[in-house]
C-alpha cells in the first residue's frame, strides 16, 4: 500500500484506488446540503444522533441503509460528510470489490486524530464472493479489536447483503417449538447483524414526492401545473423517490411553464 501523500486536515474525504493501491483525495465533493433533503427525516435523525456520539468518543454503530433504490441513501451519506467535517468527521469511499484491502486500509488510519467513516455504497455480494470477510472483521475485530475512531456506513438495496433464495427456506428445521434457521441463512443475516444501526428506507408516497418536487422549485407560482407534469414524469419512469424528482429537476428547471 503506498503512502498517504496528502494531510487529512485538510481533506475531508479520500477514496481507495486499486491500480495505484493507495487512497486518492477527493478535491470536488458532492454539495449535497443536509436541510436539502426530504421525505426521510427519521433516517437522519438516527444516523445524526449515531455519528455525534462516534464524533464524540462515545459508543456508536456501524450503520446499514438498506431499500428501495432512489431513496436518498448515498445522499444521506454525502450529505453527513458537508455537516460534520468540521467537527473532525473523515470519510473514506471504498469499492465492494477492494474490500479485501480494508484490514490495511484501517492501519493506516487507525491512530490519526480524526473520526473515519469508511463508506461503501450499493454493497452487496453474489454467491461465491469472499470480500465480505475483511468487512467483518473490521465491524466486529478478530483477535484485536476494531479501532475506535474507525465505523463503517454502508448503502444497500439488500436488508441481508446478500441473495436470499427459496432453497435456503427448506434446510431449515423446527426443533422443540424453536425455528433454526439454515446454515446458509445464518450467513446471510450475520453480516446484515454486525450493523448496529440499520435503517430502512422506502419508496416516496405521491405527498412526499411532491414534497421534494416543491423544495426544488421554491418560486414556481404555478403548482398545480408543476404537480402535475411532475406526477407525469414519476408515472413515466415508473417510481416515486428522490432521484426521480432529482431528474425531474434536471430536465425541467428553467422552463417557461414553471418561472
Amino acid at each position: 500500500m503506498q503512502e498517504t501523500t496528502f494531510d487529512w486536515q485538510d481533506t475531508p474525504a479520500a477514496v481507495w484506488r486499486r491500480h495505484r493501491a493507495g487512497l486518492r483525495a477527493i478535491r470536488r465533493l458532492d454539495p449535497v446540503a443536509w436541510n436539502s433533503l426530504t421525505g426521510i427525516e427519521r433516517q437522519q435523525a438516527e444516523l445524526a444522533r449515531n455519528t455525534e456520539r462516534f464524533l464524540a468518543g462515545e459508543p456508536a454503530n456501524n450503520a446499514l441503509l438498506w431499500g428501495s433504490r432512489g431513496t436518498g441513501k448515498s445522499s444521506l451519506i454525502k450529505a453527513l460528510l458537508n455537516r460534520y467535517q468540521a467537527q473532525g468527521l473523515r470519510m473514506i469511499e471504498v469499492d465492494k470489490d477492494d474490500l479485501v484491502n480494508l484490514p490495511e486500509i484501517v492501519d493506516e488510519i487507525s491512530e490519526l486524530p480524526f473520526r473515519f467513516v469508511i463508506y461503501c455504497d450499493d454493497l452487496s455480494f453474489d454467491v461465491g464472493e469472499t470480500g465480505y470477510k475483511a468487512l467483518k472483521s473490521v465491524l466486529e475485530g478478530s483477535l484485536e479489536l476494531p479501532p475506535e475512531n474507525v465505523r463503517v456506513y454502508a448503502t444497500s438495496n439488500r436488508r441481508h447483503l446478500m441473495p436470499e433464495f427459496m432453497s435456503d427456506n427448506l434446510n431449515s428445521e423446527v426443533r422443540d417449538g424453536e425455528l433454526h434457521p439454515a446454515e446458509t441463512i445464518e450467513e446471510h443475516v450475520s453480516l446484515a447483524d454486525r450493523f448496529g444501526l440499520q435503517l430502512s428506507f422506502y419508496p416516496f408516497g405521491k405527498d412526499v414526492y411532491l414534497q421534494a418536487v416543491d423544495a426544488l422549485f421554491p418560486s414556481v407560482a404555478d403548482r398545480a401545473a408543476l404537480h402535475e407534469e411532475a406526477m407525469r414524469f414519476a408515472t413515466a419512469k415508473g417510481v416515486r423517490n428522490g432521484r426521480t424528482a432529482q431528474q425531474f429537476f434536471r430536465q425541467f428547471s428553467g422552463d417557461g411553464r414553471f418561472l
